[in-house]
């Protein structure tokens, strides 16, 4: 996969504001990470709304308050899962997301049970399958603000996603370098613009440099930088793969246009997505 200097100035540009307006969500305090995940949340719904339509043409004419009612659900466990922090005049922010994911889920399940149709169970595990696919990634990314708690990193409440979305960058950009030099052995039919050189070098370089910064500039543990940056090496690809597949059923390229030479909120946030999930659990049960 030779490189190609356009398409890398291009993905370079949109990097750079991109980085800049995650950067600011991710470190002006807790409202401005909630604000940038939830925009993010809606992005990956409507895209995902779109590919499981070109995949399954029924569901495009599923009613709106099918999938809305899900969307607002997935976004009421997102503030379900907020810590205290998240309080205006004393109220807490994760009660109203409590409230918010039962009332927009029996609504999801009414209009299931209301619109008897033969495809309705086909329909509905789409919209739980985004669910899961979406919002409950982004409901723990809620989670691994605070650092679990304060139980993996102590300081600010940003590192821990910090750190996880920087060795998603990485590993992104690594692989995507050492593949366009030396990759020649394609790494899976899913994607075939991947190699193996490209994704192994692109994590061996993650890991080393993630843990390599992190123990040696900010003192961090090195057993939890290793982790979270193989998880974000490993399960950040099966990621990435797994919206290719989406794509691929679906004919078409990119998941959206927001993002010129790198499409849409999916195709930016699919290797974030799984690894996010996995960071939580393996973090809960080591800590």
């Amino acid at each position: 996969m030779p490189l190609n200097l356009q398409t890398f100035k291009t993905r370079a540009l949109t990097a750079i504001l991109f980085v800049v307006v995650m950067l600011g969500g991710l470190l002006w305090n807790q409202w401005s990470f909630l604000l940038i995940f939830s925009i993010i949340h809606f992005g990956c719904w409507v895209e995902y709304r779109r590919l499981v339509g070109l995949i399954d043409p029924a569901y495009q004419r599923v009613a709106a308050i099918h999938v809305y009612s899900m969307m607002l659900a997935g976004w009421g466990f997102m503030l379900w899962m907020t810590d205290d922090s998240y309080s205006i005049a004393g109220y807490r922010l994760n009660a109203l997301g409590y409230w918010l994911f039962l009332i927009a889920t029996a609504i999801f399940l009414l209009t299931v049970i209301l619109r008897v149709k033969k495809d309705q169970p086909k329909l509905m595990a789409h919209s739980i399958m985004g669910f899961v696919y979406i919002s409950l990634s982004w409901g723990l990314m809620m989670r691994l603000w605070g650092n679990m708690q304060q139980t993996v990193f102590t300081g600010s409440n940003w590192i821990m996603p910090l750190v996880l979305i920087v060795s998603i960058w990485i590993n992104d950009t690594m692989a995507y370098i050492v593949g366009s030099f030396i990759g020649k052995t394609p790494f899976s039919a899913i994607s075939p613009k991947k190699t193996w050189e490209g994704t192994i070098g692109g994590a061996i370089l993650t890991v080393v440099a993630v843990t390599l910064a992190g123990v040696y500039a900010f003192g961090f543990s090195a057993k939890a930088l290793l982790l979270i940056s193989t998880v974000a090496a490993v399960a950040g690809t099966a990621g990435d793969l797994f919206e290719s597949k989406l794509k691929r059923l679906a004919g078409v390229k990119d998941s959206g246009r927001i993002m010129p030479g790198h499409g849409g909120f999916l195709d930016r946030f699919d290797s974030l997505l799984l690894a996010t999930t996995v960071t939580w659990l393996l973090f809960r049960i080591l800590y």
